[in-house]
């Protein structure tokens, strides 16, 4: 008996670990489709883990925005060495990476779930959730009809009354430093702008349990950063069966995913308990609530737990993406001072020195193709991945069921044939006539991903990002301090190494 399920556990192990990629690595290479060979069990992630290492270490110059040598410097070899479509493989599964935008194009505007999402292993989904970004087919489609309607115009327009009030102390108690500091002080920037997105994304999301939420939050944070380690530190997480057992990494990840849910369920069911006096309320889980209660409709579009996924991924995704993009565009602003008065001087011209409306921010188009640009050269998203929902064809290369179909940003966004000679270059006027007419193919610009499931929180964080900078171009100045090393890391979001120090000053 023994004997015999030991001989079926190493036939098994046999023809998925090593049968099958050497089969499907043969496949691509008849097809021209060359990369890095295959390794057992773990495929290519000894290699990425090495050479993120030998990279640990680079500087790059404030003035240069070439950082695909340090960020995921995989991908920069293999490019070099197989050209813009090759395959990789991540444990025992492809990855075509797809350099061509015009294979990006068919897969990302496909509507018909050829290509689901991949969500890699159930670590990475406790990690964001398992909301709109990680669903498919009809489950999205549910949500989506849920969700819509927190970010319809009205609820938008009122965001960056939301956004200012956040903002708003941060600013006063920065004057407040300059006073005691002769008009100079030094502060590490990225850390006020996770605060402020924290504290934003909690009163969109949550209302009025939105410090209760930041527990949440800080839980999930620990979370994601457990998560990436474990990517290419915790070998075992890559061989199924294994992935799950009590390593102590494993450990500290389900006691935070607990912790996180614990929170949640708390506010949900405080909001279940007082909604004959206070309602279920205007913040998106008010929105879901209220559509999704039993004693509200018959047949409810969502369940409490898909309703508290959904709180994770915006939570996560609304947040971080905000963040990063606010601290990039700052060190941006610090690097390029004409740029700078140029953005204030418009600030200046459509706001004064009052709070930014939704009006007065549709007419910011500097400051629009400054953060598009800023988006285009740092996307805080740096991978976005699909697979193939069955054996079939794209651009012309056969692939084999649940071969992940992975999309580098920065690939895109760099590329000298999309966007000319000058593509390493900060140029916001490129973006003048519209994204879509900024590159020489309209979808070269994948910040918010494109096609039906681009990010639906877009204009979200668009809006927080005029808000902020706006109220900021009004008061103060910005340089970056002599402390600042630049060198952008990747943990799953293009973030920099040590912090982003500025020098702010009163105008």
């Amino acid at each position: 008996m023994v004997v015999t399920a030991a001989a079926v556990a190493s036939s098994w192990a046999l023809r998925r670990f090593v049968w099958r990629p050497r089969g499907m690595a043969r496949m691509f290479r008849a097809q021209g489709v060359r990369g890095p060979e295959y390794r057992f069990v773990l495929g290519n992630v000894v290699e990425m883990k090495r050479l993120m290492a030998e990279a640990a270490g680079l500087v790059l110059d404030a003035g240069c925005h070439d950082y695909g040598a340090m960020v995921q410097p995989y991908y920069r070899k293999w490019v070099g060495l197989y050209g813009r479509t090759f395959v990789s493989w991540f444990g025992e599964k492809p990855a075509l990476f797809m350099g061509d935008v015009s294979m990006v194009k068919k897969v990302y505007s496909d509507r018909t779930g050829l290509f689901p999402k991949e969500s890699w292993n159930d670590n990475f989904t406790r990690g964001l959730g398992k909301g709109m970004v990680l669903i498919d087919g009809d489950e999205w489609k549910r949500h989506r009809k849920v969700i819509n309607p927190v970010f319809s115009i009205d609820k938008l327009k009122m965001l960056a009354v939301t956004v200012s009030d956040c903002v708003g102390p941060m600013v006063l108690d920065w004057e407040a430093k300059l006073e005691k500091g002769n008009g100079q002080v030094e502060i590490e920037i990225s850390h006020h702008f996770d605060e402020i997105a924290t504290d934003v994304i909690s009163h969109v999301v949550f209302g009025r349990s939105h410090r209760e939420a930041k527990e949440a939050y800080l839980a999930q944070k620990n979370l994601q950063s457990l998560i990436f380690s474990s990517v290419f530190n915790d070998l075992l997480s890559h061989i199924p069966g294994l992935r799950n057992l009590p390593t102590k990494s494993n450990m500290k990840m389900w006691k935070l995913e607990k912790e996180v849910t614990s929170i949640l369920i708390n506010i949900i069911e405080s909001r279940l308990a007082t909604k004959d006096t206070a309602g279920y309320g205007e913040d998106m889980l008010g929105v879901m609530l209220e559509a999704c209660t039993p004693d509200q409709v018959q047949n409810p579009l969502m369940s409490m737990d898909e309703i508290m996924e959904e709180c994770k991924t915006f939570y996560i995704a609304g947040h971080e993406t905000t963040s990063l993009l606010l601290t990039w565009a700052v060190f941006l602003l610090s690097t390029h001072q004409e740029w700078q008065e140029k953005l204030r001087e418009e600030v200046e011209r459509e706001c004064g020195k009052e709070i930014p409306t939704s009006h007065m921010l549709s007419k910011l188009k500097l400051v629009n193709m400054f953060i598009l640009e800023a988006l285009r050269l740092y996307s805080p998203v740096m991978v976005i991945q699909r697979k193939a929902g069955s054996d079939l064809e794209l651009g012309g290369i056969r692939l084999t069921k649940d071969t992940i179909l992975t999309t580098q940003i920065n690939t895109i966004h760099a590329d000298k044939d999309l966007w000319g000679d000058d593509a390493y270059e900060f140029k916001p006027m490129r973006f003048e006539n519209e994204v879509v007419r900024a590159a020489k193919h309209p979808n070269a610009f994948m910040a918010f991903s494109t096609g039906p499931r681009a990010c639906i929180g877009q204009n979200f964080t668009m809006i927080q990002a005029k808000v902020v900078l706006a109220m900021i171009l009004q008061r103060l100045s910005i340089s970056l301090s002599p402390k600042y090393v630049h060198a952008p890391k990747d943990v799953f979001t293009l973030q920099p190494r040590s912090g982003m120090p500025v020098v702010l000053k009163t105008i």
